[in-house]
């Protein structure tokens, strides 16, 4: 399995900029995707941006051109880099990974995917 911790939230104001980081630990090497999410007061939780090993991102167009997604597979740590942040953008910001391992149950290789969440971390953008 795997765990995440995320660090880096704040305080900032509008315009102001912040970078997350999400540390993983245990079986990083079952990742498959990484991403950020974001849940603001009385929202659902939405997905801002997303990496996968493959090479590929995602990112919302509500934070394109302001946030960037990025890995350091070296010290298993994913960043999200965001300026000019708008109040909008105010949120507790979440780390997720799509994982998987693969088994043989007699001939057959199966593979179980699960997932991970870290605990989050608070972005307050003051107007």
């Amino acid at each position: 399995q795997v765990q995440l911790m995320e660090s880096g939230g704040g305080t900032v104001q509008a315009g102001g900029s912040l970078r997350l980081s999400c540390v993983a630990s245990g079986s990083t090497s079952e990742i498959d995707t990484l991403a950020w999410h974001r849940q603001a007061p009385g929202k659902q939780r939405e997905l801002v941006a997303k990496i996968s090993r493959g090479g590929g991102t995602y990112s919302a167009d509500s934070v394109k051109g302001r946030f960037t997604i990025s890995e350091d597979n070296a010290r298993n740590t994913l960043y999200l880099q965001m300026n000019s942040l708008k109040p909008e953008d105010t949120g507790t910001y979440y780390c997720h990974v799509e994982a998987g391992y693969e088994d043989w149950i007699g001939s057959e290789k199966l593979y179980y995917p699960y997932d991970a969440w870290g605990r989050g971390t608070q972005v307050t953008v003051s107007s």
